[in-house]
């Protein structure tokens, strides 16, 4: 019972460190200090995530029963990452282009952007996985029960059920905390991979000292190991031709399917080039791996009595020799094998159920799509995590059902036969034109359909969920469906008939209704994109913008990339564009680089609806259209062109209208002003005369009157002052002829200042403003006295003009590309889109107004800012009205 305890204590700090390592890892990519994890070294290791606790401890138990045909689990992926030019390159540069975020995603963008497909293959995916989420929890229930002495290899796993299920509640546990910290999957899990290049590192320096410690150890020397060998069983070369080409074709097809590779391989890349790297050492790593399979499984027959359980050799070996320590550090390498691989096959697949299955629903619940109110990333990040727990809870499900009695390579051969089902229709995908969503559905279907009757049925055992009459006589008597022996043919390793027919006729299935019937026009493109995608991974598909609102597409993208993501993209689409403002033209370049950025966060198939909703349709651009029908270069280059003519006069066309618009309200602006100047400057100077007359004419005046008129004739005169003075300061600021009294101070007290001039007798409905006084510690070198005119206009403002119940003002000061920036958000209804274009021009009043003013005030603050060397712009759809006033970062000095 101590070793058991310290055992545990290792355990637990383990995992702590684990948490360390990510927790650093996640800290340092925010930081941008985490060059380091983008290295070959860290996705090479990533990539172990294959060598779970199947190969761990599976590998030497599947060597003591079958000989040398463990190697075949090795064989198949070395043969992929050698050939990594022909199918990798393409998969990572086609996840790149499309911003794909799992397989699912992958195959329903192909297929039309299908987001029927995606469902399908989400929920095959989970059913294929589970399985191999039991196995690993099986691995580490027997590992305690191995040194709790409770294990006996004829005694059934359910009394170890506790300790699993604790297993699987600490493993969601560690996925939903680091896995769902960021909504965009292309932002990359860092902490998760970090996490698992470590545990890489460990499970290999375990095997490895097992390995050492049986060789030299207890066997003697290589010498004696070698003719241990040769004596054994094991040592007999004898391959079976079917079957060992079967599980290599097999494990080969689940490393490019596994959802948990396509995580680590496609969706966590970083740089294309990485896979030169790991074609060499990924291979490497598993030959290191096998190293010492052999050794460990013929020592541990000598040693171990009979009936013990040879997938436990790698634990069973140390503690039959009393070597306590090692054999804790088997345990860690077995541990580590099996919670890497939970946690990333539980992230992928949790990724596939809320981008395919939970988000649709909602999409549909809600009725309104991207424009209903609420908080998509909250629905995105809740159903991730809740679906991360159902992953684990499945797999601990079918480590009870099943018994967790059979040999840990069986169950990870019937986990890979069934997602190696996705490999006919991923391969034709992106190497077939002619491939269609009908040939993919039907190819799964009957694919997958004979995988679970043929293999993952029988699994469970005789009785549970398949009677032995239907394995000896099949269904109804029906003799040649049998799930061993279709049309009759015995005789056949029943792996190696599954894998058979059920590939086979998936491929049929697939090619001929692929043949029957015609992709759709989106299909086709997709099509074009996929199988052509070195030349065409930059153009996935054309939207017809005509009918979208930029702030629609504002407001969608902010709740689901974030209010600063989307406001950052927007900007920089904007300036690329050329034009003023925040909000970009909703042009077809743009729609796709925002569908782009929102797939990586809901997947490809909900970013194309979304958008879809709002824009009103898709439409196939010309070049499309060539790439589609393989016209030539002569024909596709003049299309083109005349297309980006097109798109140019459009553009300009609407500008010009804007323009034209803008002109007659400026226009319009400057009649007001000219009358409201007039009455401006009308009224002070009749009151100032009327009562000048009457304190001139009068000599019966009393004391009290005199004093009465007199003050007047001062607040008039103040008035006409102001209004001169504003006249007076803009002519001096657009002439340029405007001196900067440049002083130092801290930005907290010019807005201290400028909240108190703008707040003096405030009423009862005084504008409660709110600030965070720690971001705004920055000290200033500049005209602090023009800045916070600046800042007194916003705030007066906001006083004047916001029309909520309970107005409040919120001030916030961040840091964006190198320059200090000032946001002044109120709660208010905002202004109306058409007023935003002419807000910031001489003689604007916009909407109904409330209080007097000639309409300097913004015109002002924005000549302001020219001459200090920043910007102030109107932020749309922050709800109320928003301005922010950019100050560039060399006028930001270092805290003194």
């Amino acid at each position: 019972m101590g070793t058991l305890n310290i055992l545990v204590a290792v355990c637990l700090i383990y995992v702590i460190f684990l948490f360390l390592v990510a927790f650093g890892a996640e800290r340092a990519a925010m930081r941008g200090k985490g060059g380091w994890l983008r290295s070959p070294l860290v996705y090479t290791l990533s990539l172990s995530i294959y060598c779970t606790a199947w190969t761990f401890y599976g590998a030497v138990g599947y060597a003591a029963r079958s000989g040398l045909e463990y190697l075949t689990i090795y064989i198949g992926p070395s043969l992929v990452m050698i050939g990594w030019w022909w199918v990798l390159r393409k998969l990572v540069r086609i996840g790149r282009a499309q911003r794909v975020t799992s397989i699912a995603d992958l195959i329903s963008s192909r297929y039309g952007k299908s987001n029927l497909l995606a469902v399908g293959v989400t929920v095959l995916a989970v059913i294929g996985t589970t399985p191999y989420i039991a196995l690993q929890l099986q691995s580490v229930t027997v590992s305690f029960a191995v040194f709790s002495d409770a294990y006996e290899a004829s005694v059934p796993l359910q009394s170890q059920e506790s300790n699993a299920l604790l297993v699987a509640a600490g493993l969601a546990l560690f996925t939903i905390v680091f896995g769902t910290r960021n909504l965009d999957v292309n932002e990359r899990h860092h902490g998760v991979v970090m996490a698992i290049a470590v545990e890489a590192i460990v499970k290999l320096f375990a095997l490895l000292a097992v390995g050492a410690f049986v060789v030299w150890g207890i066997g003697g020397g290589v010498t004696e190991i070698l003719h241990r060998i040769d004596t054994s069983k094991i040592g007999a070369w004898q391959i079976e031709g079917d079957r060992w080409a079967a599980l290599v074709f097999l494990s080969a097809a689940a490393f490019l399917c596994l959802p948990r590779m396509f995580q680590v391989m496609v969706v966590e890349n970083e740089d294309e080039g990485h896979l030169r790297t790991a074609s060499w050492a990924f291979p490497a790593y598993l030959m290191v791996m096998s190293l010492f399979v052999v050794p460990i499984a013929v020592v541990g027959l000598d040693m171990m009595p009979e009936g013990s359980n040879p997938d436990f050799f790698v634990l069973t070996v140390p503690l039959a020799t009393g070597n306590d320590g090692l054999a804790m550090l088997s345990f860690l390498g077995g541990f580590s094998s099996a919670t890497s691989m939970v946690i990333v096959a539980a992230l992928a697949l949790s990724t596939m159920v809320s981008n395919h299955i939970v988000m649709p629903i909602w999409l549909s619940v809600t009725g309104g799509g991207a424009s209903v109110s609420g908080d998509v990333r909250h629905v995105v990040l809740l159903s991730r995590r809740i679906s991360i727990g159902a992953v684990v809870t499945l797999g601990y499900l079918y480590f009870r059902l099943s018994g967790g009695g059979s040999a840990l390579a069986s169950i990870g051969l019937i986990s890979f036969a069934g997602v190696a089902q996705f490999l006919p229709v991923l391969l034709g995908g992106i190497f077939w034109r002619g491939a269609t969503r009908t040939g993919a559905f039907a190819g799964l279907t009957v694919g997958f359909l004979i995988w679970a009757y043929a293999l993952l049925l029988p699994s469970f055992g005789t009785g549970v969920l398949i009677s032995q009459e239907v394995l000896n006589n099949g269904p109804f008597g029906i003799g040649w469906l049998r799930p061993q022996a279709f049309f009759g043919i015995t005789g056949m390793d029943p792996l190696v008939h599954a894998i058979l027919w059920s590939i086979s006729l998936n491929t049929l299935c697939f090619y001929i209704a692929s043949l029957v019937g015609f992709p759709s026009p989106l299909e086709r493109l997709q099509g074009a994109q996929f199988v052509n995608v070195y030349e065409h991974s930059s153009n996935p598909q054309s939207w017809s913008g005509s009918l979208a609102q930029s702030e629609d597409l504002m407001v969608m993208a902010q709740r689901i990339l974030g209010a600063r993501e989307a406001q950052e993209l927007f900007e920089r689409e904007a300036r690329r564009q050329g034009v003023s403002g925040l909000l970009p033209e909703p042009s077809p370049d743009f729609l796709q680089v925002l569908e782009r950025e929102l797939s990586g966060s809901v997947g490809a198939a909900t970013a194309h609806a979304m958008i879809g909703q709002i824009v009103g349709g898709a439409s196939v651009s010309v070049e499309d259209l060539m790439a589609v029908a393989d016209e030539t270069a002569q024909m596709m280059e003049y299309s083109s062109q005349l297309e980006a003519k097109s798109e140019e006069l459009t553009r300009t066309a609407r500008q010009l209208r804007q323009a034209n618009e803008k002109l007659t309200q400026i226009s319009e602006q400057k009649d007001s002003f000219l009358s409201q100047v007039s009455h401006e400057l009308r009224t002070p100077m009749t009151s100032i005369r009327a009562f000048s007359e009457i304190l001139r004419d009068s000599d019966l005046l009393s004391e009290a009157e005199k004093v009465k008129y007199s003050s007047i004739i001062h607040d008039e005169a103040i008035r006409l002052t102001r209004l001169l003075d504003d006249l007076l300061d803009l002519s001096v600021l657009e002439n340029g002829q405007v001196n900067l009294n440049v002083q130092t101070g801290q930005l907290s007290e010019v807005l201290d200042h400028a909240i108190a001039a703008a707040l003096t007798g405030g009423g009862p409905d005084r504008l409660e403003v709110n600030r965070r006084r720690a971001r705004e510690h920055v000290w200033l070198s500049t005209d602090l006295d023009r800045l916070s005119q600046v800042f007194i206009n916003l705030i007066s403002n906001a006083q004047k003009y916001c029309d909520a119940d309970q107005p409040s003002l919120s001030i916030l000061v961040g840091r964006r590309d190198g320059a200090l920036i000032i946001d002044f958000i109120d709660n208010g209804s905002g202004i109306s889109k058409q007023d935003q274009a002419v807000i910031f021009e001489k003689f604007a009043r916009v909407g109904e107004q409330r209080a007097s003013g000639a309409g300097l005030g913004l015109a002002i603050c924005r000549e302001i800012m020219a001459r200090l060397g920043g910007d102030i712009d109107y932020l749309p759809g922050q709800g109320g009205a928003a301005f922010r006033v950019s100050l560039p970062g060399a006028l930001a000095v270092a805290a003194q």
